[in-house]
């Protein structure tokens, strides 16, 4: 008995960054939570897929997810690349459905500094040190105002 292959079938989607399972460097102290922080990972990126979506000229992109808490991994739709001379580009964009919300994305060289919105849950990705990113869930309403 053949096996069937769909030829139209979409590839699956690809993960922009997955979390950092090794435990923290011994010796290191660790930094003090903020009350707005619900809860942080160290986060690593994709590179090649990161190159991908920070050239404004690759299009069509592959389908790109991203790794949040709790097992979500929300499909990007992104609807804006503005690349600039300087190896930055502004990525922005929505999810596509069923997730519903919008992310802002900064990437220079090989950082990606970025907002999330899905429904009332607001995430960043920040940098931590030495080229490491962290992604963090935040608590809007107990983060002090600018």
């Amino acid at each position: 008995m053949g096996q069937l292959a769909w030829a139209d079938a979409p590839p699956a989607p690809q993960g922009l960054w997955h979390a950092v399972l090794s435990p923290p460097p011994v010796g290191q102290p660790s930094l003090p939570q903020n009350p707005w922080v619900l809860r942080e990972r160290e986060i690593t990126l994709d590179l090649p897929l990161l190159q991908i979506l920070k050239d404004a000229g690759a299009r069509p992109l592959p389908r790109i997810t991203i790794e949040l808490f709790d097992q979500t991994n929300p499909e990007l739709d992104v609807t804006s690349t503005v690349s600039r001379i300087n190896d930055t580009a502004v990525i922005r964009g929505t999810f596509k459905p069923p997730a519903r919300g919008d992310f802002t994305f900064v990437i220079t060289g090989n950082l990606l500094i970025g907002t999330i919105q899905m429904a009332d849950r607001l995430y960043k990705t920040e940098h931590m040190t030495n080229g490491r990113l962290q992604l963090v869930e935040i608590d809007p309403d107990k983060m002090p105002r600018d």
